[in-house]
């Protein structure tokens, strides 16, 4: 593990398809399994149930996981292709670790594995856990393995629990599009909406991977979805990043929404008390008094995840979370209309785009919705192939106040008025006496140096992310 030069990121192990061998994926595995049998969360023959997303490398490194979980004995279930939240629910319910393959929303030519514990994703304790094991590769008697055919039931227990928390027909009378890319969630989508009661447009489904970031979304994905809602007469465009925890969510312009600003309809629509969400996520949370306490962590799941259960140990009632990329985390049962949704502490697309959907009912529009909520307008991008150490040596640099934040602060002020707080609890974000918000940090996924913005006014925004993504450019010259 340690040469292979895959790692962990904001959530579980990635790195170059090149370098995820099939030793490397069996070395992480068996970690992972001989962590929970130390720990005395796994008994030698308990079942381990794995899936995984839609890209071409996938099949192959879940091969490598479930070779590797059956030379120690384990039974494997395959749950085959399908959203990471549903693999997570269903190793929760059956109480048995839970293996998903995914890169998420990076590009194809990296993958990675997300670890889930008995009890829920492994947070970043059990990490360190996971890299300090030392395992024997290939095990003594270990055998070829064939992958058994893929069991439905984690499938259909993600369906069914939506179809079984909200009323019958709650979606009818509605018009929707499903784009559904290579999104692992492209037939599950429709079911649910369909099961719901809505009309399903199903667009853009393609056989090659394509890497949806809710945080960044290609300038194509946005004149399509402009196109579509006035070619199909919708009333939205649903869809998910590429192992469907994150949502992607237009209105009924075709404006996409950003994840924050979901993840505050969410967590109303469902009667949350608390929020925990990244210091990432849009200060509209706070400025709507929706909610008792807000608090703001890293990013990362993990992190929402310790905060979550932190808030619940000091006497929070209804607690959930959510990251700006719209991932939305329950820490315990939601009850509405008398009937219960168990919690889910680990990102979910699906909670977020049925929220939204039936919170609009009550403003007449989703773009009515989001108006109401306080004039908070964000943004986010990005500089590719921008290498990591240099990205956390500028940060860094912005932190100890020298010569780097002097010249960022240059660039802005005419903009922005005078600096008047720098937050360094993940990167380096910069609050502006008039508001502003600059935030640089380098993803915890790739080689990217990435920056948001928060502004008043969305034109605003736009220009802030324009001189960011300027600066970040200069620093990949020096």
């Amino acid at each position: 593990m340690d040469r292979s030069g895959v790692t962990f990121g904001t959530s579980g192990a990635r790195g170059r398809v090149e370098d995820m061998t099939d030793e490397v994926c069996h070395a992480y595995t068996l970690a992972f399994l001989q962590h929970l049998a130390q720990s005395g969360r796994l008994e030698g023959t308990a079942a381990v149930a794995v899936g995984g997303d839609l890209r071409p490398s996938t099949p192959r490194i879940m091969g490598a996981v479930a070779q590797a979980a059956a030379d120690r004995g384990h039974r494997v279930i395959n749950c085959g292709p399908l959203p990471s939240p549903a693999l997570a629910l269903y190793g929760l319910e059956q109480s048995i670790p839970a293996i998903m393959v995914t890169g998420s929303h990076i590009p194809a030519d990296r993958n990675g594995i997300k670890f889930n514990a008995p009890e829920g994703e492994i947070l970043k304790a059990g990490e360190a856990a996971i890299r300090a094991q030392q395992v024997e590769w290939p095990l003594s008697g270990a055998s070829s393995f064939s992958i058994p055919e893929v069991d439905p039931a984690a499938i259909n227990r993600y369906v069914s629990r939506y179809l079984d928390f909200f009323p019958a027909n709650s979606l009818a009378g509605l018009r929707l599009g499903v784009y559904e890319h290579s999104s692992v969630a492209r037939d599950i989508l429709p079911a649910i909406l369909e099961g719901l009661g809505a009309e399903v447009v199903r667009l853009g489904r393609s056989d090659i991977f394509i890497p949806v970031d809710t945080e960044a979304i290609r300038p194509e994905d946005v004149a399509l979805a402009r196109r579509w809602v006035s070619e199909h007469r919708l009333d939205s465009i649903i869809s998910t990043d590429g192992d469907a925890d994150r949502p992607l969510v237009s209105d009924e312009k075709g404006n996409w929404l950003r994840g924050d600003v979901l993840g505050i309809i969410c967590a109303r629509f469902l009667g949350a008390d608390t929020v925990v969400t990244p210091v990432s996520s849009n200060t509209a949370a706070e400025k709507s008094g929706f909610f008792r306490r807000v608090v703001r962590t890293r990013i990362g799941s993990p992190y929402v995840i310790e905060g979550m259960q932190q808030a619940m140990a000091a006497g929070g009632k209804r607690v959930v979370g959510y990251e700006a990329n719209g991932g939305f985390l329950t820490a315990g049962a939601v009850e509405r209309q008398g009937r219960v949704l168990a919690p889910l502490p680990t990102r979910d697309a699906v909670i977020v785009l049925l929220s939204l959907l039936m919170a609009a009912r009550g403003h007449g529009s989703i773009s009515c919705l989001v108006g109401s909520l306080p004039a908070r307008f964000t943004a986010s991008g990005r500089v590719k192939d921008f290498p990591t150490e240099i990205a956390r040596e500028k940060v860094q640099a912005l932190l100890a106040g020298g010569t780097e934040l002097e010249e960022v602060k240059a660039v802005l002020a005419p903009q922005c008025g005078q600096l008047a707080a720098v937050d360094g609890t993940d990167g380096a974000r910069l609050t502006f006496e008039d508001g502003d918000i600059v935030h640089f940090r380098p993803s915890g996924n790739a080689p990217e140096l990435r920056c948001y913005v928060e502004a008043g006014r969305d034109e605003r925004t736009q220009r802030l992310l324009i001189a960011c993504t300027e600066w970040i450019n200069k620093w990949s010259r020096d």
